[in-house]
């Protein structure tokens, strides 16, 4: 009998849109010229990157020039972290979250290491962030504030315009602007993103997080903003990411966000199902279980659920065994036994981060999937903790 293969890791990346593979292979084997070179073939390469650039800006409400190319979500992250600091000649003061992406807070870390101040704000118990509490860290010296659109963990989204207008305020009487930056790759292409409105003068999103290909960003930079290169080698993307842009998976970016915003509601009200079948599946079937994050304020297709008095890990396995791909927020790629950061932030019980799962679905996913998910997770969590004496011990209590 064939395994059965479900995937419900879709925050960590997507499968590539057909309609987008489609999209991207012209310019592979006829379109491949340097979108950098005069001639004809590379003039046919620019107008392609051109297109893409500006199909982008459309569906974020930016200009063309404000939109840069980069490698991915990480690489946008560092870009617009240490470009805007960079460009200010000077050390100064940062303000983040205890829950961001490790893209943005290794970088804070690093910063640390060479001088700079960080202030690393709280979250409340669903996962957000107050508003209040990143103005009121607020110093003489401030230089950036970047917090994330929505948690990659938990699904939790943040009140990134209120930030912005508070900002605004303080902003008219500095000399120096502090900038703020978001983390989106969470939230591109399933909510939608209008920088105008959110007020960010720096926004990243990667195209695998919403069924484009992997290796693939953008850094939205607003007009104005003053920001200087973190790698060189020549005149690429206004100056701040050199090298031969790769047309293909721009133009594939493009159209990725294109499909992802025009079908965002019908997709986001499938998704949103499966979830809530997913968590009311989980809950009546397993006791001692929680959900980590805010049902209501969070993106679509994030379940973060930790199962007590088991290891994360250890479930993460017996399930790839049944052909169930999720994953698990402990930090067990590195080898370390210490829980989700995210979670130690959100005060989560320790015992209960131990053993967070977090399945994340997309319209990709069906009903049925979620039905044979639900019809063996009871089994599995019940055979992890037969071999747990805590378990054993609350059970006979």
């Amino acid at each position: 009998m064939e395994k059965r293969k479900i995937y419900l890791d879709n925050s960590a990346t997507t499968q590539t849109d057909e309609a987008v593979v489609k999209e991207m292979l012209p310019y592979f084997s006829d379109i491949y010229g340097n979108a950098s070179s005069f001639h004809s073939f590379g003039r046919e390469a620019r107008t392609a990157l051109d297109e893409a650039r500006t199909k982008i800006a459309s569906l974020l409400n930016a200009s063309p020039e404000e939109i840069i190319f980069t490698g991915c979500g990480t690489e946008s992250d560092n870009l617009a972290i240490f470009g805007i600091l960079s460009a200010f000649g000077k050390k100064g003061h940062i303000i983040t979250s205890k829950i961001e992406h490790h893209a943005v807070l290794h970088s804070c870390e690093r910063l640390e290491k060479n001088g700079y101040e960080v202030t690393y704000v709280d979250t409340d118990k669903s996962g957000k962030v107050c508003a209040e509490d990143v103005i009121k860290a607020v110093k003489e010296n401030t230089l950036l504030v970047t917090i994330m659109h929505a948690n990659n963990e938990v699904g939790t989204i943040q009140p990134i315009e209120e930030i912005a207008a508070g900002l605004k305020i303080i902003n008219k009487n500095r000399k120096d602007k502090i900038y703020f930056h978001t983390d989106a790759v969470q939230t591109a292409g399933k909510i939608k993103l209008d920088v105008e409105k959110l007020g960010a003068d720096l926004l990243s999103i990667a195209a695998h997080k919403f069924h484009g290909p992997k290796g693939i960003g953008v850094l939205y930079v607003k007009k104005g903003t003053n920001i200087s290169p973190i790698i060189f080698g020549g005149h690429h993307e206004n100056g701040l990411r050199p090298g031969t842009e790769n047309v293909a998976f721009a133009k594939a970016m493009a159209k990725a966000l294109e499909i992802a915003d025009a079908d965002m509601q019908e997709h986001n009200k499938y998704v949103f199902r499966l979830r809530e079948k997913l968590k009311k599946g989980i809950l009546d079937t397993i006791p001692q279980v929680f959900i980590n994050g805010s049902g209501e304020n969070s993106v679509a297709g994030i379940l973060n659920v930790s199962f007590t008095y088991i290891e994360g890990e250890s479930l993460l396995l017996k399930l790839d065994m049944k052909g169930i791909a999720a994953s698990t927020g402990s930090a067990c790629a590195s080898g370390s036994s210490d829980p989700s950061h995210v979670l130690t932030a959100m005060c989560v019980d320790p015992i209960a981060a131990q053993g967070a799962i977090r399945f994340s679905m997309s319209y990709k996913n069906t009903e049925e999937e979620i039905d044979y998910v639900l019809s063996v997770l009871p089994q599995l969590v019940d055979s992890l903790r037969a071999m747990s004496p805590v378990w054993q011990s609350k059970k006979n209590d």
